[in-house]
């Protein structure tokens, strides 16, 4: 019998010690939900619809914001309103969910996917700037985890090159960059409420932009076509990506919490980075000077494999695979890489077809993608957003069971447990 619990040993946090659950709500919420219910509108451009636009928006520091389906949708509305379409090229960072490229591919623009900085798994600018060719029409950064690219540099390399800057922001509601909320430092943003977020509705999305004719064609876009205001005179050809009442509710209400859970998640996660750099062979993630408030989808740090002795052939997948046993705690593996990712799969889409070159431009395969892949198949860990919204207790538990898998490292065996990915899979999205 081993010293980990992953070999028989004692667990360092027990079964019995809860975690904080997401996502949350409260009695308020039910009785907003019982209020829409009751005033039979429940469709779009409702009263509560706007009234969270609003304030999401002023949070944020943003001039014009709306709410739309998902995060997905609210990418591919984002290009199609700033005008990229068939054979343009969008710069992805080559880490991240699969959506934000699908995106690209569904105005029949092509996804360029770029690798990422080591230190913080955001797209890395001097790879994006040597990717951009005569075609390149947009960038699209997403702020992963709790991390952020340099944004000064790439707006400032955006205007330079004449480019459009997305940002995703699907992690990083209530993340500010030299006091300015994510979501407003690129022409148009993207932000996702799916369950797991950090603001959460179940599904829907939200954009951000500060031009008034842009604010304008993405209303459009997302509303079925129709002018703002109904202005018909307007009308586009779109379709319908619209949120419900109930769901503007439920934001309502996660609104009013949002800034504490951001700054509880954001104290915890400081705190822990600074009792996770002091264990020999862990690398936190790069927090940037600029970052004035920091958001976390998921926390995450990295293994260096050049200190830690272990078997050959263990990896992440194993070291996750032992902090769950200590902590009872879903620990991953990050993204997979987009260009190996088993739900980015272009060439599954006839209409994709567009022709023979088209095609061959959107196979993701093409694309060297190292130290993604390194972090996905052996240095990177994550969890999710929930287990650092506890206690300076529950941080200390964390640190303990890292420091205790980094002394018996040695029980992890190549052929040994492997973590569970399904679960960590269905909170990505």
């Amino acid at each position: 019998m081993g010293k980990l619990a992953l070999t028989g040993g004692k667990a360092v946090r027990s079964e019995k010690a809860k975690w904080p659950q997401w996502p949350v709500h409260d009695a308020g919420d039910v009785a907003l939900l019982s209020a829409i219910t009751n005033s039979n509108r429940w469709s779009y451009d409702g009263m509560y619809e706007w009234q969270f636009a609003k304030e999401f928006s002023a949070y944020h520091k943003s001039k014009f914001g709306m709410c739309s389906a998902n995060g997905t949708v609210g990418i591919q509305i984002a290009l199609e309103a700033l005008g990229v379409g068939a054979f343009d090229e969008v710069i992805v960072p080559g880490m991240t969910w699969q959506a934000t490229a699908a995106a690209v591919l569904d105005v029949n623009a092509i996804p360029v996917l770029v690798d990422v900085e080591p230190d913080t798994w955001c797209l890395d600018l001097e790879k994006a700037e040597a990717a951009i060719t005569k075609k390149t029409k947009a960038i699209i950064v997403v702020h992963l985890y709790g991390c952020m690219a340099d944004m000064t540099k790439l707006q400032k390399l955006c205007k330079d090159k004449g480019l459009f800057l997305i940002e995703d922001c699907a992690h990083q509601h209530g993340a500010f960059w030299k006091g300015k909320g994510v979501g407003t430092l690129g022409d148009a943003s993207s932000f996702s409420f799916q369950e797991s977020k950090v603001l959460s509705s179940g599904e829907g999305g939200f954009n951000m932009c500060q031009d008034r004719k842009l604010f304008e064609r993405l209303y459009s876009l997302r509303n079925c076509g129709r002018g703002y205001k109904e202005d018909m005179t307007n009308a586009v050809q779109s379709g319908n990506y619209r949120l419900t009442e109930w769901q503007a509710g439920i934001l309502l209400g996660g609104l009013a919490r949002l800034d504490d859970q951001v700054k509880k998640r954001d104290e915890n996660a400081q705190y822990l980075n600074s009792l996770l750099e002091q264990i020999p062979g862990i690398l936190p993630m790069r927090r940037r000077k600029d970052i004035t408030q920091a958001s976390y989808f998921n926390f995450t740090f990295r293994l260096d494999w050049n200190i830690l002795q272990a078997a050959k052939g263990v990896t992440n997948n194993h070291f996750s695979a032992a902090l769950q046993k200590e902590l009872n705690a879903d620990f991953q593996a990050p993204y997979e890489p987009l260009n190996a990712c088993s739900l980015y799969k272009p060439h599954t889409k006839p209409r994709h077809h567009l022709n023979a070159e088209y095609w061959k431009k959107i196979d993701p395969t093409r694309f060297k993608l190292p130290v993604a892949e390194d972090a996905h198949n052996k240095s990177g860990v994550a969890v999710h957003h929930k287990f650092i919204m506890g206690s300076k207790k529950d941080m200390d538990d964390v640190a303990t069971a890292v420091k205790k898998v980094v002394k018996h490292i040695d029980e992890l065996k190549a052929e040994g447990p492997k973590a569970e990915r399904k679960r960590y899979r269905a909170l990505a999205i």
